[in-house]
């Protein structure tokens, strides 16, 4: 919740938890102001944006988000993850390896690839 209501993230790692959660407790706000604005959905018009993620988290359940493996490099950290998830009672779970960038002391969510189970 600290990070919610404004302090940084130390890691990548505790963005993508805190991101997860934001998700869970419908805080579009939050999500909006940790993406990188490198990111595909990254608008200016912030009021439609977070629309769209009050819409996206009201037809979800996050059940679950179970952390693979984290890694970086000089410039990033990747963070892989199973995001357990459920729209109208189907499965809608996903493995991600995201990408995380730190831009002026502060972790943002730059972008992500979908991995299929069978490479884990």
């Amino acid at each position: 919740m600290p990070l919610h209501k404004g302090s940084a993230a130390p890691t990548a790692l505790k963005l993508m938890r805190s991101r997860f959660s934001a998700y869970v407790l419908h805080l579009p706000k939050y999500i909006c102001k940790t993406t990188h604005f490198d990111n595909k959905d990254y608008t200016n018009d912030k009021k439609s944006w977070e629309k769209d993620i009050k819409v996206f988290c009201d037809e979800t359940s996050f059940l679950k988000l179970e952390i693979i493996e984290t890694a970086s490099n000089d410039s990033y950290d990747f963070v892989t993850f199973k995001a357990s998830l459920k729209q109208d009672n189907q499965d809608v779970s996903f493995i991600e390896k995201s990408t995380f960038e730190k831009i002026n002391g502060q972790w943002l969510y730059k972008d992500g690839i979908f991995l299929n189970e069978e490479k884990q």
